[in-house]
């Protein structure tokens, strides 16, 4: 579905990627983990068009998507759901979710899915009237979860979803996104918990100063020495 080769990018100036190469098979759950500072959110935003590759090709579904802009990238079904939430916080919980949908014409569509979410998400729908700005962590989190469900896309990619968290939110937000999976849609996820990460995932990534050093089955990479040192504190 997705494939990333030889890839750069950076911001200026200053390189962050250099040649990454990846794939994300339809259906998967791939997880990308390293340390703060890897390129990790750099790799999300270059695949979603918010930074532009200075080289190598990014296909989606056998499109070359590198340097689109973001708004058709979410078009072609690829939606980001970015870290620290970025809910705009004096709209309300509603209208957080419409804003999920502004790529989309069908209306009819639009409002069944949003009610979908509401049912999926039963504290959103609580809340549907209250300022985003208003809700707890996890609340927001949920939010930035369900806007990105509104686009309707086939792969969602997850910067960073347990960042912040309480550890009870945590394992609730995994879940989620388990079965967002579960239900037929791609995963691509940014994540230092390494360790949930990897648990949940079939693929994993391991990114250092800019690069892929590992890859492989994610319970694996589980065992992996290198991996249990430097991310599991093995």
């Amino acid at each position: 579905m997705l494939r990333l080769e030889s890839v750069s990018a950076g911001y200026g100036r200053v390189g962050v990627l250099s040649e990454v190469s990846m794939e994300v098979r339809e259906g998967d759950f791939v997880c990308l983990v390293g340390a703060n500072g890897a390129g990790k959110t750099t790799t999300l935003k270059t695949i979603s068009g918010l930074l532009r590759p200075s080289a190598g090709r990014i296909v989606f579904d056998g499109q070359d998507i590198g340097g689109r802009k973001p708004q058709d990238i979410l078009r072609l079904g690829i939606a980001h759901c970015p870290e620290g939430r970025r809910v705009f916080p004096h709209l309300t919980v509603q209208e957080n979710l419409a804003m999920g949908a502004y790529v989309r014409w069908d209306a009819a569509a639009v409002a069944t899915d949003l009610e979908r979410v509401l049912a999926h998400f039963p504290v959103l729908a609580e809340r549907r009237r209250q300022p985003a700005g208003t809700l707890s962590g996890g609340e927001q989190q949920m939010l930035a979860i369900g806007r990105a469900l509104m686009a309707r896309p086939r792969l969602i990619m997850f910067d960073e979803p347990s960042l912040g968290l309480a550890p009870t939110v945590i394992e609730t937000t995994f879940r989620i996104i388990g079965e967002i999976q579960k239900d037929g849609t791609t995963v691509f996820m940014v994540e230092q918990n390494a360790y949930m990460a990897l648990r949940m995932a079939t693929r994993a990534y391991v990114m250092e100063t800019g690069r892929i050093t590992l890859e492989g089955p994610a319970r694996a990479l589980l065992d992996d020495e290198h991996v249990k040192k430097a991310y599991l504190g093995g």
